[in-house]
Formats: structure tokens, sequence, C-alpha cells
């Protein structure tokens, strides 16, 4: 299925609701290294001058992957999930966060890009984080999609003049993309080549 430019760059999403959960909060804290123990202990939070355990960096971009479909909005635009890989995130930051606070999330599609005839996709997108009306941060991150009938390869860093790196997807098994990589130089020559493991979680 061709990808539908107009469709996603007209795409609208609907704002989400979430109160932070304490225990969520502390958890992630954990499984992310997080060794203040203000993000983890609510006393010592308190001891620190927060109100609550403080939302820990990153946090926000794990809100909307609760939800029942976190990905629902590429299955609308006719994605299929096994030809995405994540390309990047960003956040910026406004105020404090803590939990049992309700924020609510506002996320909208911010860079639709098509490239090498339709075989790669990148969509960006943008998530505006609330706390009654006030900015607390702003999250975004980009997908790369690919189109397995457009041809089996992808360029990643595509730079005219420079080397270029390909990656043909081989497999996506439990998360995990096995990608066969390889750097050409402008004539043509292949200097490396090799196997990666992509964590799509």
């Amino acid at each position: 299925m061709a990808f539908d430019e107009a469709k996603a760059r007209a795409y609208a999403f609907e704002p989400i609701t979430v109160t932070v959960d304490r225990g969520r909060l502390a958890f992630f804290a954990r499984a992310t290294g997080q060794g203040d123990p203000v993000y983890t202990d609510l006393a010592a939070a308190q001891a620190a001058g927060h109100r609550d355990l403080p939302v820990p960096p990153t946090f926000f971009f794990g809100l909307e992957l609760g939800l029942p479909e976190p990905f629902g909005y590429l299955a609308a635009l006719g994605i299929d999930l096994r030809h995405v890989l994540h390309g990047k995130q960003s956040f910026t930051y406004h105020a404090l966060a803590y939990a049992g606070e309700t924020l609510t999330l506002r996320s909208r599609l911010t860079g639709v890009t098509v490239r090498s005839g339709g075989a790669m996709v990148l969509l960006v997108k943008t998530t505006d984080i609330t706390r009654d009306g006030e900015p607390v941060a702003e999250a975004s991150s980009t997908i790369v999609v690919r189109d397995p009938e457009a041809g089996p390869c992808i360029a990643i860093t595509p730079v005219h003049g420079q080397p270029t790196c390909t990656g043909t997807v081989v497999s996506i098994t439990d998360g995990l993309a096995k990608v066969k990589l390889a750097v050409t130089l402008a004539d043509g020559t292949v200097t490396l080549a090799g196997d990666a493991i992509i964590d799509l979680n």
C-alpha cells in the first residue's frame, strides 16, 4: 500500500489526559538508572523540596506507551508496524511535573518527509504536554517507515559526495530488528559491511 502523504499531513490526534502514577515513576527511574533517590523515595523527594516524586527525564515519552493503542495513528495511516524503526527523540522542558498530577497530551505530526521515491518516509510527531493549560514539556519523536514494495534497501544517511550508509532490514523478532549495513563511497566502493541489531522497544 502506497503511503498517503496528504492524509498524514491532515491527520488529527485526539487530546489525551493521564494521571502520573507514583509507582510507575519509581519503576521507570530504577529501570533507567536514575541514582538520585528523589525519583524513587517520597521522603527523599520531600526532603529535597519536592511535593511528590518528580517526573524523571524522558518519562514523558512513555506516557502514551501506556495507552491501549499507542501506535494507533500509524495503523490509521496504513502503516505496518513491521516496517517501522525508531529514529530519534528529543525533549524540551518548561516545568517539573510530579506524581499524582493530571497532564494533557496534544500530539501532531510536525514533519512528513518522503525520500527515495517513497521507499522511505520520515514522520516527526510532536506532543505538547500541559498541566492546567500551562506548558510542562514538548516531546518529539521521529520514526522511519520503509515501504517493502519500493525495494529492500533504505538509505539512512545519503549525503552527496560523502560515504553513504545503507541498511537492509532482514527480520524483526520480539521487538528486535536485524539489519545488514554497508558503507559505500561515492565511486561505489563498499568500505564497511556488517550486521546490527536495533531494539524497537
